[in-house]
């Protein structure tokens, strides 16, 4: 039984998806006019594991993510840079995949883009303007906040406090400071592909409507989880909500989920407030895998403080995992899990994802696992130590996505190897050491095994 914190009704619950053995996914994605940051990983980190746990309980998982590829601060740096509103944003779209693949994210089904569904966002619009959620005001159109009863239901905000301190921009053709826009109209200043006819006038979309309409589009009115980041609980996911079922008259979402920030000394990481990392300049210091480890080493749910220690601390655990398998790998081949610990320590592992896909708690029986390698390295138990390996590449590669390393070397370090080896038959532990130096300096390790064997680790 899977349970997971539904931030709807703040506690957690079980999850049963609307279709017996199928979950419907829809992600926020992001908006691309900057290279991605260590926030956007956390995010596309966390709802990764989400998805590898649920096809691992045997469901069949529709996963769609968008980019926001029209948006104020695309159109600005656009015109900075002279070039078209597709090409600012394709170049980033480009960067969040090259920078999520070093991750080792699986991919969504779709990546829809706001620019290819304008004509289904017009007929969304369309469609609140007629039923009396929406109006017209010059070339804007706005939702009438008012007209939707149970607006707030995810936020836990009241009405009639958002109106007293109502963090929008003042605007004298809304009917109400809170009511959000739809559509809006072009300016002068706009290029050419940013706006596009409509029943209103020239324009664009607004954001919130934007994620309502590509849901709806390929996963229907009702989907199971939809995910994002805790900044956009209020207000991108509320208004989603709000436009949604004012439209289709049904339960929009049964399952929301939100990951915490990254945050730096306490304070979130954004670009707005330029203290972010962008992953192009993390991955120039650090492996990108340390990186991915480094983010579920806390709950999903629970802000990640940075720190550069806490990635060393990640690295060296991520190392320790590396050198138990490649010694195992250099004894063993994999073999069916029959061994009823092992199947255990596997059954500790599915639980703690099983319980709103606690990686932490995954990670400890990872290491636990990795502790079983060593002792059994030690004990030369090769029938057990071959169904550690099939756990251990279960629960680290197909679950969490860790990729584990294989024993590729560059020949010079082989032969290095090699004559380290003789050195060490002949008794010659000067010469044995001074190549091992050597090796060391190259970027490699060495672990010797109980057998007399060698392994060579790649420093991570």
């Amino acid at each position: 039984m899977i349970m997971v914190y539904n931030t709807f009704s703040d506690t957690k619950v079980e999850f049963k998806p609307l279709k017996n053995n199928e979950v419907s996914m829809y992600v926020c994605g992001v908006t691309p006019y900057d290279n991605v940051h260590l926030g956007h990983a956390r995010a596309y980190t966390a709802f990764d594991v989400i998805k590898r746990h649920l096809i691992k309980r045997g469901y069949k998982v529709n996963h769609i993510q968008n980019f926001t590829d029209v948006d104020d601060k695309i159109i600005n740096k656009a015109v900075e840079q002279k070039i078209s509103v597709k090409e600012l944003s394709q170049i980033y779209i480009d960067d969040y995949f090259v920078e999520m693949d070093k991750l080792n994210i699986l991919r969504a089904d779709v990546y829809p883009l706001v620019t290819n569904s304008i004509s289904e966002i017009i007929d969304f619009i369309a469609v609140l303007v007629d039923k009396g959620f929406a109006y017209q005001t010059g070339g804007d159109v706005y939702f009438n906040v008012e007209k939707f009863k149970d607006y707030g239901k995810l936020s836990k905000r009241k009405l009639s406090d958002l109106k007293a301190g109502a963090r929008v921009e003042i605007n004298d053709e809304k009917l109400s400071p809170v009511d959000f826009a739809l559509w809006k109209g072009a300016k002068e200043s706009d290029p050419s592909d940013a706006s596009w006819d409509s029943p209103w006038g020239k324009g664009r979309p607004g954001w919130h409507i934007e994620c309502s309409v590509m849901s709806s589009k390929y996963l229907g009115d009702e989907i199971d989880i939809h995910g994002g980041g805790a900044d956009l609980l209020f207000p991108h996911h509320e208004n989603e909500i709000a436009q949604s079922e004012a439209k289709s008259g049904k339960q929009f979402v049964k399952y929301w989920i939100h990951n915490g920030f990254v945050t730096i000394n306490k304070e979130k990481m954004s670009k707005s407030k330029d203290n972010f990392f962008t992953l192009k300049d993390i991955f120039n210091q650090y492996n990108p895998r340390i990186i991915r480890y480094y983010l579920m080493t806390q709950h999903y749910k629970s802000p990640l403080d940075f720190s550069y220690a806490n990635i060393d601390a990640a690295k060296n655990a991520l190392q320790g995992i590396d050198d138990a398998y490649l010694r195992l790998s250099a004894l063993s081949k994999s073999l069916p899990l029959k061994d009823e610990a092992l199947i255990k320590v596997r059954e500790n592992f599915l639980a703690a994802l099983d319980d709103d896909f606690n990686c932490e708690k995954a990670l400890s029986y990872l290491h636990e696992a990795k502790n079983l390698i060593l002792n059994e390295i030690i004990a030369q138990n090769t029938d057990r130590l071959g169904q550690l390996k099939t756990l251990f590449e279960e629960l680290a590669e197909s679950s969490l996505g860790i990729v584990l390393p294989s024993q590729g070397k560059s020949e010079d370090v082989q032969g290095l190897l090699d004559d380290r080896n003789k050195a060490r038959k002949n008794k010659n532990w000067a010469e044995a050491d001074r190549l091992r130096k050597l090796i060391d300096e190259k970027g490699y390790k060495i672990t010797d095994n109980p057998d007399g064997s060698s392994v060579l680790t790649k420093k991570i």
